[in-house]
């Protein structure tokens, strides 16, 4: 086993275990008094100056080198990594010199293993929530601000279909299914341009998303030019297009956050979409009612107001939207160093050294960064579980796809004037919104996607059940309250379901290759359920659209059997890992020691989260 196999992070050591670092600190030469003092002095030799960190190693530990600022023992050590000249130290090499030099970088090592490693820096659990909450306030805030534009963009057309588009904009004579082929086309564009989601990690993502935000800012303010019914659907298609670009930010965000971390990212991003319907609602009724004194039709006037915002807020994305920790403009030099440092443990299956090109950091340094490896992206093909997860994306958005834009429509059959339906679509959506960071909190907390999956899932399809048998009056409340109810749960549910799906999806791969690889699979399998959704709702299946809430109810009780049969997958596929690379895993899933054979697996230490 080389060094550079055994360098990997173990996880926290709990204060249960201070009696054993200390005895390790003696071992090691370090004096178990060191003083809490001694904190900032060894952090301040952190410097954006300082040497490559690929012959670092982080260690953590109760009590090591003294204590956070908010009292907690925990600290990181970061000591030097043996370097071995190539062609020595191979792994077949069993000599004394080898085996010590490898075990002695382990923070749970034997008693009696000896270290002259040397600690020259460390970080606080104070710095690292600092630059979490850095990442929190100025980066997920700001992409959720743009995808709860993009959300508006795209879904405003049910808005605008029940407040006078379809009768500015229909053929003589009539054509019933234009509708549906307006929406129909927006998700073509959407599955064949979901490859964009790779450019994240190709492209510098401030320029990506700038030029993303315009195009489709612009796209959708034209849809108020329209006069017909083709070129509606034309823009609808450019619309798609320019969407799709975007769909890659959870894949974006795993470039700032852990594993552990990231489904409540996801969540404030996904959460945008409910927030965005609620507010194209509140839009649209104050649209309308104001519609009597503006010379423009108010569905043309609710494209316009609706979509020229997203070209104003694409200038700020150029000065917001960093490429890397290292160049947020919002971290100090410091920070950006423990941003990247903290994250160098997501990576267990990283590409050897050919892989990676240098790029410069924010410091003027040159650094490795990890290149997108096209046959790593290509083995997600042959992965079931990125399979199984694009299925369950698939099904969930055909329910996802279709109330949002449905929903108008199917208010106003139940009896509802059209400002009243405007008005009336708004609070399921913020209850939808609270209830999904809600959930992700949770699931983050727990370290587990599927139970509150399936839950959610279940939720949802009790909500769409009960919208399907309400032409058969129940006896239970009156007709339109008791439909009216029922869209909170179905709503709330299936919101809940995409946003917890996606992050089980980029989780539960490796390494950026394989993430970039099978969140574009996961893109493109999904995304083929609105084109189901899309057409669930036909004019002629008014005001009780019976077979479209069936098929909404069907699929999200398929998505809560997939989500627990891929659960039992992975879970035989942990308890493989466990038994094939002989390791002792702690809580948090990371490999303390484990051989085989006197090497180290490539991917040692990674578990599939369940």
């Amino acid at each position: 086993m080389t060094a550079s196999q055994a360098a990997r992070p173990p996880p926290a050591g709990p204060s249960r275990h201070h009696g054993a670092d200390s005895q390790s600190r003696q071992h090691q030469g370090l004096s178990s008094s060191t003083p809490a003092s001694s904190t900032a002095t060894a952090s301040d030799q952190l410097t954006p100056d300082s040497d490559s960190d690929d012959d670092i190693v982080v260690h953590s530990g109760a009590g090591l080198l003294g204590q956070g600022h908010d009292g907690s023992s925990e600290v990181f050590e970061l000591e030097d990594r043996p370097r071995h000249r190539r062609g020595f130290g191979s792994d077949d090499e069993d000599g004394d010199e080898e085996k010590g030099g490898s075990r002695r970088q382990l923070q749970r090592r034997r008693a009696g293993s000896s270290s002259t490693a040397a600690s020259f820096t460390l970080y606080t659990p104070d710095e690292e929530r600092a630059v979490v909450r850095k990442f929190d306030r100025k980066l997920v805030v700001f992409v959720a601000l743009l995808y709860m534009l993009s959300f508006l963009d795209r879904s405003n057309i049910g808005n605008a279909h029940i407040a006078g588009m379809d009768a500015d904009l229909q053929s003589v004579p009539p054509k019933e299914d234009m509708y549906e082929w307006a929406l129909t086309a927006f998700y073509i564009a959407y599955i064949s341009f979901e490859w964009m989601s790779l450019l994240w990690r190709i492209i510098p993502p401030h320029i990506y998303v700038t030029l993303v935000v315009l195009s489709w800012g612009c796209v959708a303010s034209l849809q108020a030019i329209s006069v017909n019914y083709p070129m509606l659907i034309a823009l609808r298609t450019l619309l798609g297009i320019g969407e799709a670009a975007f769909t890659g930010v959870p894949f974006y965000l795993s470039f700032f956050f852990r594993r552990d971390e990231l489904a409540f990212r996801t969540a404030i991003f996904v959460s945008a979409a409910p927030l965005a319907t609620s507010f194209a609602s509140s839009l649209g009724w104050l649209i309308l009612k104001l519609a009597d004194k503006t010379p423009i039709a108010p569905w043309r006037l609710l494209f316009l107001l609706e979509g020229f915002p997203s070209v104003l807020v694409s200038v700020v994305a150029w000065h917001l939207i960093p490429d890397s920790p290292e160049t947020a403009p919002y971290l100090t030099a410091r920070e950006k160093r423990v941003a990247r440092l903290r994250l160098r443990h997501e990576n267990p299956a990283t590409p050897p050294a050919r892989d990676n090109h240098p790029s410069a950091s924010s410091s003027g340094r040159v650094r490795r960064r990890q290149r997108l490896s096209p046959s790593r992206i290509l083995s997600v093909l042959a992965d079931p579980s990125a399979w199984l997860t694009g299925f369950i994306f698939l099904l969930a958005n055909t329910a996802y796809s279709s109330l949002p834009v449905f929903l108008p429509t199917i208010l106003t059959g139940m009896g509802h004037s059209p400002l009243s339906s405007q008005l009336l679509a708004a609070p399921p959506y913020l209850t939808a919104f609270l209830v999904v960071l809600a959930a992700a909190h949770a699931s983050d907390k727990a370290g587990s996607r599927s139970p509150l999956l399936a839950a959610a899932a279940l939720a949802s399809a009790a909500g769409y059940a009960l919208l399907a048998l309400s032409r058969w009056p129940l006896r239970l409340a009156p007709e339109s309250a008791l439909r009216y109810l029922a869209v909170y749960p179905a709503a709330a549910g299936f919101f809940t379901v995409v946003v917890l799906t996606i992050s089980w999806g980029v989780n539960n791969q490796a390494d950026e290759s394989r993430r970039g690889g099978g969140f574009a699979l996961m893109q493109v399998l999904g995304q083929c359920g609105p084109l189901v959704g899309a057409r669930l709702y036909p004019a002629r299946d008014g005001p009780y659209y019976t077979s479209g809430m069936a098929v909404c109810a069907g699929a999200m009780v398929g998505v809560a059997v997939l989500a627990w049969g891929l659960r039992v997958y992975l879970k035989g596929l942990n308890r493989r890992l466990d038994m094939e690379e002989g390791v002792v895993v702690g809580e948090d899933g990371t490999e303390e020691e484990g051989l085989v054979g006197g090497r180290r697996r490539r991917r040692a230490g990674f578990r599939y989260m369940l």
